[in-house]
């Protein structure tokens, strides 16, 4: 029996092919030659990914654009509150970086959608993010929408990934037991424990992570490292 139905995570699966969102902003700070360095940048994101969880910045309309121009340009501000950026950066608009990730994440999505139209069409799919309140404008501007069955947002339930709770509710929308669902995601903290405990399968979308000591070993049920060998083989449901 195939699985019956796949839960996937937008944020470093659909949108940067396993690459996390860190690591894919800190290279386009190195393609663009922002004098910076790696330890003041991730200083800089995660102290602006804390103040938009706890801040309504990003609104529901924002498309992914925008979103990137807030997230990058709250990055550069802080840089240079403190100090880190070097004077010689300040011809460096962020918008010039926002533009070139934007492109890389187009031409990721146009992928993911491909691999997920195929896939949609012998299993329910159905979708669980960490995100800012705009997914769905963002999954239509992707058109990216038509083909999820159900899409499960934190800012809108009030749970986050990896609180396991959040997947029992995207299960509970597409009427499947666990044993039925396969999840697939970037994240072994965010997705593949969560969704583990739960006792679904896990497929675990290696890339570039933040940290390089995370293995899925024991962990995640399959490793990929792109989305297409999804379509290669069944998934064997628990």
């Amino acid at each position: 029996m195939d699985t019956k139905g796949y839960i996937f995570d937008f944020g470093g699966t659909l949108d940067t092919a396993g690459v996390h969102w860190g690591k894919a902003v800190w290279h386009a700070y190195e393609r663009h030659g922002v004098n910076v360095g790696e330890a003041a940048f991730r200083e800089a994101y995660v102290q602006v990914e804390r103040r938009l969880g706890r801040e309504d910045i990003i609104r529901p309309d924002f498309t992914f654009f925008q979103t990137l121009d807030v997230k990058l340009s709250l990055q550069f501000d802080y840089l240079k509150e403190k100090k880190y950026l070097c004077t010689r950066n300040a011809e460096i608009s962020p918008r010039a970086l926002v533009e070139d990730l934007y492109q890389w994440v187009a031409a990721n999505v146009r992928h993911s959608a491909d691999v997920l139209a195929e896939l949609g069409k012998k299993a329910t799919l159905a979708l669980v993010s960490n995100f800012y309140g705009n997914l769905e404008t963002v999954l239509h501007e992707f058109a990216l929408a038509p083909l999820f069955q159900s899409v499960t947002e934190s800012a809108q339930v009030g749970l986050r990934k990896p609180d396991s709770r959040i997947f029992s509710l995207a299960l509970e929308a597409m009427g499947m037991e666990a044993c039925e669902v396969a999840v697939v995601g970037d994240s072994l903290k965010n997705d593949i424990r969560p969704a583990h405990e739960l006792g679904c399968t896990t497929i675990w979308l290696k890339g570039e992570g933040w940290n390089d000591d995370e293995t899925a070993e024991g962990q995640a049920d399959r490793v990929i490292s792109d989305l297409t060998e999804l379509l290669s083989c069944n998934i064997s449901p628990k």
